[in-house]
């Protein structure tokens, strides 16, 4: 009767901690998804926060550096001064179109 009332015992102990995991498993797995959620959101915070700093540094260059803008136009307008060599490295993103009849080395402008 001892040896019963001893397994009762662990019966009801196991039967309380699997009810205990069943109410708290959901709500761990919302914490650890609004943890995952919460890390991307900071990494997207981060990649706009360098983009920010990118383009206020261009707007920066295009308000005060009067050799920028002049670069940047002979560039866009695919003009080059007497004995310069243009060197321009395209992104990934862009696919280069090659120019037929020019005479340069594509890499970057600056």
């Amino acid at each position: 009767m001892h040896f019963l009332n001893r397994l009762l015992m662990i019966l009801i102990a196991l039967v309380v901690v699997v009810f205990l995991l069943g109410l708290f498993m959901p709500k761990l797995r919302q914490q650890q998804g609004m943890t995952q959620r919460e890390d991307d959101l900071k990494k997207q915070i981060d990649a706009q926060k360098a983009l920010l700093a990118q383009r206020t540094r261009e707007v920066d260059l295009l308000k005060n550096d009067r050799g920028y803008v002049e670069t940047l136009a002979r560039d866009r307008l695919d003009m080059m001064k007497e004995g310069e060599t243009i060197i321009r490295i395209e992104s990934q993103q862009a696919t280069p179109t090659p120019t037929p009849g020019r005479t340069r080395t594509h890499a970057a402008t600056q």
